[in-house]
Order: structure tokens, then sequence, then C-alpha cells
């Protein structure tokens, strides 16, 4: 689904890394050896993106900032071109959005494998998700869950999207009085930036 939109498998994966790791720069043969793509692949598809605003660049040395630029030139002038995404980009947060919640709900159903561990109720999506530095988790679910397999399918996606998960569990009767009593935890997840996945509670 997410080729057809993007265009390529390549830019794919490229944009999951970025949009993944706003934080991080990586060069071209770094992004190549790391996702297995071909190099003139990965050099075309960074300037596309590049070009369309949601990376940037800049060209750094790996040398010490204390060597002379003689010192650099004769090191074989040792400068990369690293890119990073643009958090400023008018578009960002819908498109990680739209990768994320295609990943996680096509390429690895993971609401099928919530439901087959348990009855989830709600699937609230939110921290790394949708950009959102400011909340305590990741993943919040309402509902009756096995929590030792639900630990592993953490650990299956924190691979898969090679990031930390921070997750929070509730059975139905503690999110309704946590609910109820307007819980500062609670509704800090519930009024922040978030994907509603399931809702069975009357959320919305």
């Amino acid at each position: 689904m997410l080729e057809k939109l993007f265009g390529s498998n390549s830019r794919v994966k490229i944009l999951k890394l970025f949009l993944l790791n706003p934080a991080e720069k990586f060069y071209i043969r770094q992004l190549s050896r790391d996702l297995k793509l071909q190099l003139n692949s990965v050099r075309r598809e960074l300037e596309n993106l590049e070009k369309f605003g949601i990376l940037t660049s800049d060209i750094k040395s790996d040398m010490k900032e204390e060597a002379t630029k003689g010192e650099k030139e004769a090191a074989g002038g040792q400068e990369k071109k690293y890119f990073r995404a643009n958090p400023n980009f008018v578009l960002f947060d819908e498109i990680k959005a739209l990768i994320v919640k295609a990943q996680i709900l096509y390429e690895k159903d993971f609401v099928r494998k919530l439901n087959a561990i348990g009855k989830v109720k709600l699937l609230i999506l939110t921290g790394i998700f949708v950009n959102n530095p400011n909340t305590l988790i990741d993943i919040l679910i309402v509902g009756k869950i096995n929590k030792i397999k639900l630990v592993k399918l953490i650990r299956e996606l924190e691979v898969e999207l090679g990031k930390e998960i921070n997750f929070t569990v509730f059975d139905s009767q503690e999110f309704k009085y946590r609910r109820d009593i307007t819980d500062i935890f609670l509704y800090g997840i519930l009024d922040s930036r978030k994907l509603v996945v399931i809702d069975e509670v009357g959320l919305s």
C-alpha cells in the first residue's frame, strides 16, 4: 500500500527511518548498508526527498574541528553529506502518522495480533507514533490482555520500528475509574495528539 502511495519500497524504508528518528542524521553509505538498498537508489531518493522539503542536509568533516584545512585535504577530504528529517515541513506529522499507522495496521497486522492475545476495547497510539515527545507513553491499551504475550509483541514492534516503546494497559474497570475522576495521567493522553485505532469505550 505504501509503495503504491510513495512510489517505491526504497522511499518507504528511508522515510520510515528518518521520520521515526527525527533527531538523528544519516549519510548515504550508512543508509545503503543499514537498509540494504542500492547506493544509487538511496542517493536518488534522498535528493528527491530533500527537494520535496521533508529532509534537510549539511556537509560535515569526519575529522576533529581543530584539524586544519590542509590536514583534512591530506586525509582525503573526509567530508560526508548528512541528511536528517525536517520537522518544520508542513506535512511532517501527517506523513509520519500515515507511515506508522500503515506499518502497524497493515504490514504487521498489529490489531489482529493484539486481539489474538486478549480483548482490546481501546487502542491509542501517541508519543513516537505522532511525533509527540511530551507524552509519557507511546501506546495505551484498555482491555483484558495476556501481559507476557503483550510484552513479546511490543518487543517485536520495537525491533520493527527501531525505537523503544513505552506502553500502559488498563482493564475496563480501572479505565472507567480514572476517566470518572479525571485522572491527570489518562487525560494527559486523551487530550494530546494521538491516533485512536480501536474505540469500543465511546471515546469519540
